[in-house]
């Protein structure tokens, strides 16, 4: 044997001991067993190729602790005042916190999710209402601008932003500005440097460098924050890019936003805050101007912020899904341009489904992710079996991430129904509490379904064979989507 079959044989056997190990790892570590299975699949029958998907994608920061918010001090504050809220739910009279008093119990306890009372909301249904709105009071900040993105273009939508962000760091406005290094792939350095240059501080979040920081570039912020002098906030669907304004190749594009007045701003800040020391390793001390908590009284809504990610202990806004799914009585409606829900989420429609519960989901007819189109129409059988009535919205790409349930719970953030953002995603989705907001949100699912196409039994079972066979083949990777 010469020695270079003697170094392939080595190469050979030491790549199985490592596929063997990681195997190991996977079974160790106790992982959902779907995604253990699914992970065991990849590695074994994709030669050296699944190998470097899982060191790349499937580690499990949630249970390294790699991590921690606790680190943050102004959390402690947070966390008494939400010990506080658990010992008072039952003295709230709002009828809205009452009828959803367990969701609300769930959050203090999992994540310490503060229920305020005092807010206002504006929905913002697509990316001209949305755009508007928040250059308006960009416009008018006065001391400081709080944002994040997974998404920041130079395009003529993010040019424009961001000479209102110079403009107002010139004038003495504190900016800061978080973006995602893999969402925001295409920013280039010199536009980064002529924020700084103007005074804003700018940093990316968890940049990838090869080959050191790979290993996290599965975990991703995919949060959508604006905070302005504390007092208004943003979150929801829309990334800045002119394509939530003009559309895509697929037609218009259809997205939800909020604009929050009141205490729950303060939530959306404390995310921001907690994601700017991960950032920068900085913490910012000064709860007076950053955290202070004012009297004045905006509005009526009772609003939770729920915040899930590699961060946390639990999948936080999952777990508030499940507790909401499982409550409804009357109907479920649900957008969202990703449906890989996991067997717990999917079980619970399904059974709130055949309970009697109407329940609704509406999903894009085209998709910008091929597999996860595949992979999302794969689930509509079951939920056609289960008498859940799946609508194909056909007038552009559907982007909402909302969900009501009974006239008195909503939600509208940035998280889709699917396991990357339940568990590996850093995401914010706001919860609601409120007939009034609720009934907005519902009126227009209800007039999106217009634009959509409603599937049967009998129509879904004639799909072509090729159809099913993208769907059983994308299905076999929902698990790690």
């Amino acid at each position: 044997m010469d020695i270079w079959s003697i170094v392939i044989y080595g190469l050979l056997v030491f790549y199985f001991l490592l596929v063997i190990a990681t195997v190991f790892t996977v079974l160790h570590e106790r992982r959902d067993p779907v995604r253990a299975l699914s992970w065991i699949a990849v590695v074994v029958l994709l030669p050296f190729i699944g190998l470097g998907l899982f060191v790349f994608f499937g580690q499990d920061y949630r249970k390294q602790k790699i991590f921690n918010r606790k680190e943050i001090k102004d959390l402690k504050q947070f966390e008494l005042l939400s010990y506080k809220q658990l010992r008072e739910i039952d003295n709230f009279s709002n009828p809205e916190v009452t009828d959803n008093r367990e969701i609300i119990t769930l959050l203090l306890n999992n994540s310490k999710s503060l229920l305020t009372t005092n807010n206002r909301l504006e929905v913002l249904n697509d990316g001209e209402q949305t755009f508007t709105s928040l250059i308006e009071a960009l416009r008018q900040a006065r001391s400081f601008i709080h944002l994040e993105y997974y998404i920041f273009e130079n395009d003529t939508l993010g040019g424009e932003i961001a000479e209102i962000l110079k403009e107002k760091a010139r004038a003495g406005v504190e900016v800061r500005f978080i973006y995602d290094d893999v969402g925001s792939w295409n920013l280039k350095r010199s536009f980064i440097r002529s924020l700084r240059e103007a005074g804003v501080q700018v940093h990316c979040f968890m940049p990838v460098v090869f080959p050191w920081l790979t290993s996290k570039i599965n975990y991703r912020n995919h949060r959508k924050i604006v905070v302005i002098d504390g007092e208004v906030g943003y979150t929801g669907g829309l990334n800045i890019a002119d394509r939530y304004l003009h559309g895509t190749k697929y037609g218009p594009w259809r997205d939800t936003h909020l604009k929050i007045e009141g205490t729950a701003v303060h939530m959306l800040q404390l995310t921001f805050l907690t994601d700017w020391y991960f950032a920068t390793g900085i913490q910012l001390q000064d709860k007076e101007k950053y955290l202070a908590v004012r009297d004045n009284v905006v509005g009526n809504t009772a609003v939770q912020i729920a915040t899930s990610g590699p961060d946390s202990d639990w999948a936080t806004i999952m777990q508030a899904y499940f507790a909401a799914i499982t409550k409804a009585v009357d109907h479920i409606y649900i957008s969202t341009p990703y449906f890989m829900p996991g067997e717990s989420l999917l079980t619970a429609l399904k059974v709130a489904a055949l309970s009697g519960v109407d329940v609704r989901i509406m999903l894009p007819s085209r998709s910008d992710s091929k597999i996860v189109y595949w992979a999302s129409r794969s689930y509509i059988t079951e939920l056609l079996e289960a008498r859940i009535k799946v609508y194909l919205y056909t007038e552009g790409f559907n982007h909402s991430k909302i969900m009501t349930i009974d006239s008195h719970f909503s939600s509208i953030g940035t998280a889709n129904m699917d396991n990357r953002s339940f568990e590996d995603n850093f995401e914010v989705t706001a919860l609601m509490y409120d007939r009034e907001v609720t009934d907005r949100i519902e009126l227009r699912f209800l007039h999106d379904l217009e634009g959509c196409e409603r599937l049967t039994r009998r129509r879904w079972a004639n799909r072509s064979r090729v159809e099913l066979f993208k769907e059983s083949v994308a299905r076999l990777f929902s698990p790690l989507l």
